[in-house]
């Protein structure tokens, strides 16, 4: 399959909102080549528009960094409940290379997703999958990390960027 080129932030496609999916059989080669670009990055997660893609569909694969692969395809992801529990930590994204953000979100997650071959799906998520999914259907909503910053550390965090590009 392909590496695809990674979207880079500002694009404003990073800040639109994604159409659903209507036939997933019909993403085919797409959902091979995101998980070829994200293995490549090397990354754990990739949502459609990181490719120029308009479409609710992410991959992510948020343990195989550690040897043990969980890949998952989320097409027409939704978060059906989260926990009341959050923990802050330190995001980065593939399509603004160089920085990372303090990102505050639950910690748990019920997503309901259809996968690849259109079947509805729905997985609870903790730890690492948990933000990794809710980082990538962020994606999908046209949200990137600096509009999950206090007003306050956004312009710092996109100097820092625009000094690294």
């Amino acid at each position: 399959m392909s590496v695809l080129p990674i979207v880079k932030w500002p694009d404003r496609r990073l800040s639109q909102v994604c159409a659903p999916v209507d036939d997933a059989a019909a993403l085919g080669d797409l959902i091979q080549d995101m998980f070829d670009t994200m293995y490549d990055a090397p990354g754990r997660g990739l949502a459609a528009p990181q490719v120029g893609v308009m479409q609710r569909v992410f991959v992510m694969d948020p343990t195989w960094k550690e040897g043990d692969r969980t890949p998952y395809v989320c097409i027409n992801p939704e978060i059906v409940s989260a926990s009341d529990g959050v923990a802050s930590g330190p995001e980065a994204c593939l399509s603004i290379p160089g920085v990372s953000a303090e990102v505050t979100r639950p910690t748990e997650i019920t997503l309901a997703y259809s996968d690849e071959t259109g079947a509805r799906c729905e997985a609870h998520l903790t730890g690492f999958a948990a933000i990794c999914a809710q980082h990538e259907l962020d994606h999908l909503n046209g949200v990137v990390i600096f509009d999950r910053l206090p007003a306050a550390e956004r312009p710092q965090l996109e100097t820092d960027y625009a000094a690294l590009s």
